[in-house]
């Protein structure tokens, strides 16, 4: 099948052989039942009345694509939008390839080429029609991405999309940021900052390289934070910790240092010296 997938629908609807010799029919509206499939969730109402409105005018031009699973009974693959507006536009039948595929992950990749070519998926369901492959169907990225015609690289960062909080991925099925937005959020690992820069970024209407600008400072602070941090890091939160004062150990390029020991007032210091008598005193 893969060899097929990146010369468009056309050929692989050939490929599966459909029905009255590649071309069309018409079948009962009410004989099709929806594909369990379908990675497209969500239909803009008015896009769909849009849709509705042209096929009253001048029908479906585009056939949808079943499978036939019983008499006169048949299961959508693509073409759901089409199929919705055609209902609402009272018709009875619709023009149809049929092709014959009984593999459950065949019908999912044929249904995701239909979406992604026709750009009808927004981000989230690409990837959640790319983890249903992943996971369920057990495919590698690489081969997600050979069967959709995209590299494995583009697979691979739609995939890490899941992992936003819940309200930036609803954020980004509403279109209230871009892809762009989404790759950069997730460079922050954390869900409360990622959280805080999208609200900032609706808050400020900020475009994609402003984002980035924005999210680049942020790694860049957080970097020089660490670094701050030395190689005697645990040493310096033990003893913190034991004389419950600030401490620094510096010692250039880890050779002959210094331990460098605050305190607050003379009490403090006395507190300090009998602690370090008592812990080595023998």
């Amino acid at each position: 099948m893969a060899n097929n997938l990146g010369k468009g629908l056309g050929a692989l609807i050939k490929s599966y052989g459909s029905s009255d010799n590649d071309s069309n029919i018409d079948i009962l509206i009410e004989s099709i039942i929806p594909n369990q499939n379908q990675p497209r969730q969500n239909f803009d109402k008015n896009e769909l009345t849009a849709l509705s409105e042209s096929i009253k005018k001048h029908g479906v031009i585009q056939p949808i694509t079943v499978r036939k699973i019983g008499d006169n009974k048949f299961e959508l693959i693509a073409g759901e939008r089409r199929l919705r507006a055609s209902k609402q536009a009272k018709l009875k039948k619709i023009p149809a390839y049929i092709i014959n595929i009984s593999n459950e992950s065949e019908m999912m990749e044929y249904a995701l080429i239909e979406n992604i070519q026709r750009v009808d998926l927004d981000p989230i369901e690409e990837a959640e029609g790319y983890a249903i492959l992943s996971g369920k169907h057990n495919y590698t990225h690489a081969k997600i991405a050979d069967y959709v015609s995209k590299s494995r690289t583009e697979v691979s960062n739609k995939l890490r999309l899941l992992n936003l909080p819940p309200v930036i991925k609803e954020g980004l099925k509403k279109s209230s940021i871009e892809y762009g937005h989404a790759r950069a959020i997730l460079s922050l690992k954390k869900s409360t900052i990622m959280i805080k820069i999208f609200k900032e970024i609706i808050n400020k209407k900020l475009n994609v390289r402003q984002t980035e600008v924005l999210i680049k400072s942020i790694n860049n602070n957080k970097n020089k934070i660490d670094k701050k941090k030395s190689s005697y890091y645990n040493l310096e939160l033990e003893l913190q910790n034991y004389l419950e004062t600030k401490i620094e150990i510096k010692s250039p390029k880890n050779k002959a240092g210094k331990i460098i020991i605050n305190f607050s007032s003379s009490k403090k210091l006395n507190q300090i010296i009998n602690k370090i008598k008592n812990k080595f005193l023998i």
